[in-house]
Protein backbone atom coordinates (compact mmCIF):
# COMPACT_ATOMS: atom_id res chain seq x y z
CA UNK A 1 0.00 0.00 0.00
CA UNK A 2 1.63 2.95 -1.41
CA UNK A 3 1.82 5.68 1.56
CA UNK A 4 3.02 9.24 1.20
CA UNK A 5 4.73 11.31 4.57
CA UNK A 6 4.97 14.94 4.55
CA UNK A 7 7.22 16.97 6.84
CA UNK A 8 8.60 20.65 6.84
CA UNK A 9 5.35 23.16 7.66
CA UNK A 10 5.53 25.18 9.76
CA UNK A 11 5.27 28.99 10.84
CA UNK A 12 7.45 31.54 9.19
CA UNK A 13 7.55 35.09 8.64
CA UNK A 14 6.64 37.23 5.39
CA UNK A 15 9.80 36.99 3.24
CA UNK A 16 11.13 33.23 4.69
CA UNK A 17 11.72 30.22 3.60
CA UNK A 18 10.89 26.40 4.10
CA UNK A 19 11.62 23.45 2.42
CA UNK A 20 9.10 20.68 2.24
CA UNK A 21 9.80 17.11 2.15
CA UNK A 22 7.65 13.72 1.01
CA UNK A 23 8.80 10.68 1.08
CA UNK A 24 6.89 7.29 -0.30
CA UNK A 25 6.70 3.55 0.78
CA UNK A 26 5.09 1.20 -0.72
CA UNK A 27 6.15 1.86 -4.30
CA UNK A 28 4.90 -0.47 -6.72
CA UNK A 29 4.81 0.59 -10.67
CA UNK A 30 6.24 3.51 -12.42
CA UNK A 31 6.08 6.75 -10.81
CA UNK A 32 4.78 9.35 -14.03
CA UNK A 33 4.72 12.15 -11.88
CA UNK A 34 5.62 13.72 -8.03
CA UNK A 35 4.20 17.07 -7.40
CA UNK A 36 3.01 19.59 -4.70
CA UNK A 37 -0.75 20.83 -4.35
CA UNK A 38 -1.93 23.62 -1.93
CA UNK A 39 -5.36 24.37 -0.29
CA UNK A 40 -6.09 27.51 1.39
CA UNK A 41 -9.21 27.81 3.50
CA UNK A 42 -12.31 28.71 1.24
CA UNK A 43 -10.49 27.78 -1.99
CA UNK A 44 -10.18 24.51 -4.08
CA UNK A 45 -7.18 22.27 -4.02
CA UNK A 46 -4.58 23.73 -6.56
CA UNK A 47 -1.10 22.52 -8.34
CA UNK A 48 1.70 24.31 -7.30
CA UNK A 49 4.34 22.33 -9.01
CA UNK A 50 5.18 19.30 -10.72
CA UNK A 51 8.14 17.28 -11.83
CA UNK A 52 7.35 14.68 -14.69
CA UNK A 53 9.86 11.23 -15.37
CA UNK A 54 12.30 13.03 -12.93
CA UNK A 55 12.95 16.29 -15.19
CA UNK A 56 10.37 18.02 -16.33
CA UNK A 57 9.07 20.33 -13.92
CA UNK A 58 6.17 22.96 -13.90
CA UNK A 59 5.03 25.47 -11.38
CA UNK A 60 2.30 27.88 -11.14
CA UNK A 61 2.59 31.13 -11.85
CA UNK A 62 2.46 32.49 -8.57
CA UNK A 63 5.36 30.45 -7.28
CA UNK A 64 7.65 30.99 -10.10
CA UNK A 65 10.92 31.70 -9.32
CA UNK A 66 10.25 31.34 -5.87
CA UNK A 67 9.58 27.71 -5.40
CA UNK A 68 12.19 24.88 -6.40
CA UNK A 69 10.76 21.39 -6.78
CA UNK A 70 12.95 18.45 -7.13
CA UNK A 71 13.13 14.65 -6.50
CA UNK A 72 15.07 11.51 -6.14
CA UNK A 73 13.48 8.53 -7.73
CA UNK A 74 15.55 5.81 -6.70
CA UNK A 75 14.42 7.48 -2.94
CA UNK A 76 11.15 8.23 -3.54
CA UNK A 77 11.13 11.73 -2.57
CA UNK A 78 10.00 14.67 -3.46
CA UNK A 79 11.24 18.31 -1.77
CA UNK A 80 9.47 21.78 -2.25
CA UNK A 81 12.12 24.63 -1.63
CA UNK A 82 9.65 27.64 -0.45
CA UNK A 83 11.66 31.35 -0.73
CA UNK A 84 10.82 34.66 -0.61
CA UNK A 85 7.23 33.37 1.09
CA UNK A 86 4.28 35.57 1.40
CA UNK A 87 1.26 35.65 3.57
CA UNK A 88 -1.16 34.21 0.25
CA UNK A 89 1.54 30.98 0.55
CA UNK A 90 -0.85 30.39 3.28
CA UNK A 91 -2.38 26.58 2.96
CA UNK A 92 -2.24 23.39 3.78
CA UNK A 93 0.20 21.78 0.90
CA UNK A 94 -0.06 18.21 -0.06
CA UNK A 95 2.45 15.81 -2.14
CA UNK A 96 0.93 14.04 -4.80
CA UNK A 97 2.36 11.13 -7.01
CA UNK A 98 1.16 9.96 -10.34
CA UNK A 99 1.88 5.68 -10.30
CA UNK A 100 0.71 4.48 -13.23
CA UNK A 101 -2.99 5.92 -13.58
CA UNK A 102 -3.55 6.16 -9.97
CA UNK A 103 -2.92 9.28 -7.74
CA UNK A 104 -1.50 8.82 -4.24
CA UNK A 105 -1.60 11.96 -1.78
CA UNK A 106 -0.20 12.99 2.13
CA UNK A 107 -2.02 14.11 4.57
CA UNK A 108 -1.27 17.27 4.45
CA UNK A 109 1.80 20.08 6.04
CA UNK A 110 0.32 23.34 6.87
CA UNK A 111 2.19 26.36 5.86
CA UNK A 112 1.42 29.78 7.68
CA UNK A 113 2.87 32.74 6.54
CA UNK A 114 3.06 35.70 8.91
CA UNK A 115 2.89 39.22 7.79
Amino acid sequence: QVQLVESGGGLVQQGGSLRLSCAATGIIGTIYAMGWYRQAPGKQRALVAKITSGVSTFYADSVKGRFTISSDNAKFTVLLQMSSLKPEDTAVYYCNFRIGFSDFWGQGTQVTVSS
